[in-house]
């Protein structure tokens, strides 16, 4: 969910890689595998890539909080009527 939050910010200020992670002091390419999920950040280069982004560490904590949280709600009123009655069987 980070990845994907870093991504949308910078999506959303129509930056590159390469424009990020200059400023962050890192390779487009480690950049690039944060993004992906296929590289755990240290603190310091999530602070480094935040502030690259102009945005906080509390604001991209939340929008990763908020993410997940999402992620985790039902698709469809459909699912959540149908645990409604399991729940209301039970």
């Amino acid at each position: 969910m980070l990845g994907d939050s870093l991504r949308g910010l910078r999506h959303e200020r129509g930056e590159t890689l390469g424009d990020i992670a200059s400023r962050a002091g890192l390779s487009p390419q480690y950049l690039s595998e944060i993004e992906r999920g296929l590289k755990e950040p240290s603190s310091e280069m999530i602070a480094a890539v935040s502030g690259a982004l102009d945005i906080t560490l509390v604001d991209l904590t939340l929008d990763v909080a908020e993410s997940l949280i999402a992620a985790q709600r039902p698709s469809s009123p459909q699912v959540s009527m149908h645990r409604s009655v399991f729940a209301l069987a039970a």
